[in-house]
């Protein structure tokens, strides 16, 4: 973008921020999640500092909070209560380091001080000779409202303080939250009472300090961690703050840390990350403060923020980004799966740059368009896809998309089955649906041939070597030596990988197929309903088909976990021409069909993962939970039976906490199957 064009960006993203900080901060009525409004103040925050002539002091990055509620006095703050600046990744803190180190003198040494960033409202207490006299929300930062006689009900500030050094005044702030468990209690209780419930923990908080009845306040079960001291003490350090917050009888979180440089800053960082889902209260992420206040002091502020101060935030689930394009792919059936080309941008740990739109009418529901600025989320596993559209940054220019009527691979016409949600390329012999049939078939969950990636599957198509997956096991190293990038070494390596990978397990194959609805897991209960009664350890292809050719439509579909379209879709794939002259070419090249052993230990359990496992792989893990009879799912429900938990667990960690689902940890899943 050109600076006229970031300008503009600049105008409407001031415009959609203010809404959405007006409706979250005075009203307590979200309409998008914080992660995504977090998004869109980081957008903006980079743009200003990539032209900081074009930030105005109207901009969100300048102010703190909304205007406070009418309905209580006005406080004036005896310093300003400034916000923080958002990061979320380990490049932007060396960044942050980097420019508060060229404020202090060369050489000097930067420690730390981590806390838990909660998820609650800020308050500020002020107490004189001890005895509390007034609690005040932020407000705007400098005015804020009076919630004294609310905020006693909470037995985690004292009314009093301890110790003998008591000033004649003490301001302190703090962070006033909710328990996850009296969070879905009371939202649980507001249900039955026909109310809408609170969007999150931070609003609920909210909603309690700012009831006029403080008996509706106590009923909440409000907590407060205070983590700073606004007066001068002659405290020397954020460290020693904390330690005076104690000595005065005030609640400080445990989980705070000293860290003594940024690499003690990245593993307190992760600590909390681990120990996120455990905590009886939601974060979503860290602040981290200069320990020495000297050096804050020195290091200043810019704004309305700190310098010396920063949100580390945790990856989030949801993020904002732009639509540069919408190109479709075409899946192994000839389905065709609008895909949307977006700006890569931070989500749940990873860098997207692109995200599914299922179909067309996701599409005209959704009502995306080129150059729309959209929410998209990817929580735990899942694809990246798009939430909703914020079409208060729509550009003039911005272009509808509509399904094309021909494939951009073979021109055949495209085609839409009645009763069906998706498109179809209508020729069953295009390339592009050929392409991804073989892909398919050479995949990890299917004959897993090693080096054969989407390259090599598309030379061998273009050069002519092969028209089926079957083709496959009839190259040669004198086949594969001529083509470009190929040596005698890599074309040799590439056929005893195609050798090694013509013994397979019965799932794995019919997997491979790629009949339509057919995954690993439906694979897995086919063969334990329809071959359980093989005496042999091996079946041949000639059995397989046979099989399936006399097995009746309604003993398929009567499978738990298949029903009729899928039997449908599976009778129709065994009597079709050309799937059975694939067939007779795996026959002839003497693939090996191995029965997977049944074991029982885990027959009628079902298995969720999440996270990433660091003894083996999940698909790995998936693979000992089948052999052993258990199934596998991809979401987590009230007939789960366990999830395994790696290392960063997604959203599946809070809904197996909902359903009381019983919850492992790697080691603890190993001790399970060795027994």
């Amino acid at each position: 973008m050109n600076k006229q064009q970031i300008k503009k960006r600049i105008i409407k993203l001031k415009k959609v921020i203010r809404h959405h900080r007006y409706l979250y901060h005075v009203l307590d009525r979200p309409e998008i999640s914080d992660s995504a409004l977090d998004s869109l103040k980081h957008e903006l925050y980079r743009l200003e500092q990539q032209y900081p002539d074009l930030i105005t002091t109207d901009s969100p990055t300048q102010r703190v909070g909304g205007k406070p509620l009418a309905r209580f006095n006005k406080v004036i703050h005896p310093q300003p209560i400034l916000s923080i600046e958002d990061i979320f990744s380990k490049d932007e803190l060396v960044d942050w380091q980097k420019r508060i180190a060229k404020l202090l003198p060369s050489k000097v040494k930067i420690d730390y001080f981590g806390e838990l960033k909660l998820d609650g409202l800020d308050i500020v207490l002020t107490y004189r000779k001890g005895i509390l006299v007034r609690a005040a929300t932020r407000g705007d930062g400098r005015v804020g409202e009076d919630v004294t006689q609310n905020v006693k009900t909470i037995e985690a500030i004292p009314l009093k303080l301890r110790g003998k050094k008591i000033p004649d005044r003490l301001d302190v702030r703090g962070e006033i939250f909710i328990s996850k468990k009296d969070f879905a209690k009371i939202n649980r209780r507001r249900a039955k009472e026909g109310k809408s419930g609170f969007a999150n923990p931070r609003n609920m908080a909210a909603g309690s300090i700012r009831q006029l009845d403080s008996k509706i306040t106590a009923s909440r079960h409000l907590d407060c961690y205070l983590f700073e001291i606004l007066t001068d003490l002659g405290q020397k350090t954020h460290q020693q703050v904390h330690r005076l917050l104690a000595d005065f009888g005030f609640k400080t979180d445990p989980h705070n840390r000293y860290c003594v440089d940024l690499a003690a800053v990245r593993n307190y960082f992760q600590y909390c990350q681990r120990q996120r889902e455990k905590l009886s209260f939601a974060i979503d992420g860290v602040v981290i403060v200069v320990n020495s206040i000297k050096q804050e002091k020195k290091i200043g502020t810019i704004g309305k923020a700190p310098r010396w101060m920063i949100a580390y935030k945790f990856p989030p689930e949801q993020a904002t980004t732009v639509v540069k394009d919408i190109i479709i792919q075409i899946g192994r059936t000839g389905a065709l799966t609008p895909v949307v080309v977006l700006k890569p941008t931070l989500v749940a740990g990873s860098t997207v740059s692109r995200a599914t739109l299922h179909n067309a009418d996701e599409i005209a529901r959704l009502g995306v368009r080129i150059g729309d600025t959209v929410i998209i989320q990817k929580a735990g596993d899942v694809i990246p896809e798009v939430v909703s559209v914020l079409t208060k940054l729509r550009p003039n220019k911005s272009k509808r998309w509509r399904i094309p009527r021909r494939c951009s691979h073979c021109g055949s016409p495209i085609i839409r089955h009645s009763g069906q949600v998706a498109h179809y390329c209508s020729n069953k012999n295009c390339y592009a649906v050929n392409k991804r049939r073989l892909t398919h078939f050479v995949s990890r969950g299917a004959f897993n041939i090693t080096g054969l990636g989407n390259r090599i599957v598309a030379q061998l198509l273009n050069d002519g070597l092969i028209k089926n997956s079957a083709d496959l096991f009839f190259l040669t190293v004198g086949d594969l030596k001529p083509l470009e990038r190929f040596a005698e070494k890599s074309a040799q390596n590439l056929i005893v990988a195609i050798k090694q990978s013509k013994t397979i397990t019965l799932p794995k194959l019919i997997f491979a197929l790629g009949i339509k609805g057919i995954g690993i897991e439906t694979a897995n209960l086919l063969v334990k309903n329809l071959f359980f009664n093989f005496k042999r350890k091996n079946i041949t292809i000639k059995q397989l088909t046979k099989k399936f050719q006399s097995v009746s439509l309604e003993k398929i579909s009567l499978i738990e976990g298949i029903g009729p379209v899928i039997a449908g879709e599976i009778n129709q794939w065994f009597r079709q021409i050309n799937n059975l002259r694939l067939l007779d070419k795996l026959a002839k090249a003497k693939i090996n069909i191995i029965l997977p052993m049944q074991g029982n230990k885990l027959v009628g359990k079902s298995f969720v993962f999440t996270g990433q496992l660091t003894n083996s792989s999940r698909y790995q893990a998936q693979e000992i939970v089948r052999q052993l009879g258990g199934e596998i799912s991809n979401s987590v429900s009230r007939l789960t039976s366990y999830l395994i938990v790696g290392e960063n667990p997604g959203s599946k960690y809070q809904q197996a906490k909902k359903y009381k689902t019983k919850i492992l940890d790697e080691r603890q899943f190993i001790q399970l199957i060795k027994k």
